[in-house]
């Protein structure tokens, strides 16, 4: 972990904004707002979910799979808090934890935590993630959640 002591303007306005990319990306993952989505990424991102299972790919052929895939949940939340921020200019890796409890639409619930791992650039519309790679470190209740 860093430690930021006298932080110019600049700093503390990109860690500012870096924060609110993540804030967008969870709202528009449990709201299922996929043009929201879309708005957290470059046009040419690398995402990749599969350590829990999921999509990995660029940014089209992610949306139209979490399209699909979170259909199955009634509702999700996503928690995303300790961003340790790595800023080098334009650019920036940025690591954060994850806790997103999900209730699947059988009115059965599990759990889920770990980090995401970002690749940040500085665009003209402001930051963006070019890369992001989910590192699941935990599950609960996911056998219970889908089990008939």
């Amino acid at each position: 972990m860093r430690l930021y002591v006298g932080m110019d303007l600049q700093t503390i306005s990109d860690r500012i904004e870096i924060q609110d990319l993540f804030t967008r990306y969870a709202h528009a993952v449990d709201s299922k707002d996929w043009a929201l989505y879309r708005t957290v990424f470059t046009p040419d991102a690398h995402i990749d979910y599969s350590t829990a299972g999921g999509p990995s790919g660029d940014l089209e052929f992610v949306v139209s799979q979490l399209a699909t895939m979170l259909d199955l949940f009634a509702q999700t939340q996503h928690f995303v808090s300790n961003i340790d921020v790595d800023l080098d200019g334009d650019r920036a890796r940025v690591r954060a934890m994850f806790f997103n409890p999900m209730i699947v639409k059988k009115d059965r619930q599990f759990f889920c935590g770990g980090w995401y791992n970002h690749e940040l650039v500085r665009t003209p519309e402001g930051w963006r993630s070019r890369s992001l790679v989910e590192e699941s470190a935990w599950f609960d209740g996911v056998a219970e959640a889908f089990a008939d």
